[in-house]
């Protein structure tokens, strides 16, 4: 048996030690432009996780952001929705909107590229989460920040793979 350690196969020590300072620089700085840009912080994270959803890659995390982003509109139009249906059927209205829009997201992991279940979830989640009201600020305001996270994932993946392969 050969004691010899094959340091060969094994990340260097910088490598060890640089990987996650990439994810570290690309989350502060996505932070502190969701900040200054008087975005939410968290709803930036979700964007961050959504990019690693499947993949990783960048073809992949743009799929992931498009899936996200109609996660988020669709959170909207289910919240319009129970709006209109209240009146009319009262307490009933959520449970019928969310069994429809259940229906849909889980369909929808049939079609060819948009089929991140995940990521339409994590875009319910973010308006829902977020407390506003569903309209074109809301989004705008949603949007923005899940794409600074969406770029922090991708920069943070592309900057990682890249420090390997040295």
């Amino acid at each position: 048996m050969d004691s010899t350690l094959k340091i060969s196969s094994q990340p260097s020590v910088v490598k060890t030690l640089v990987y996650p300072l990439i994810a570290a620089a690309a989350a502060a700085t996505a932070s502190g432009s969701s900040a200054a840009l008087a975005l939410p912080v968290w709803a930036m994270f979700i964007g961050w996780v959504a990019f690693f959803t499947r993949g990783p890659s960048v073809k992949d995390g743009v799929w992931n952001a498009l899936c996200l982003l109609v996660g988020i509109a669709l959170g909207m139009l289910a919240a319009l929705t129970i709006g209109a249906l209240a009146p009319l059927i009262g307490a009933m209205a959520l449970p019928a909107v969310v069994f429809v829009v259940a229906v849909l997201v889980l369909s929808l992991r049939l079609t060819r590229r948009m089929n991140n279940v995940l990521c339409y979830f994590l875009g319910l989640i973010t308006f829902f989460a977020s407390r506003l009201p569903p309209n074109a600020t809301t989004f705008s305001e949603l949007s923005g920040a899940v794409v600074i996270g969406l770029i922090a994932g991708g920069v943070t993946f592309v900057g990682q793979r890249r420090l390997m392969k040295i």
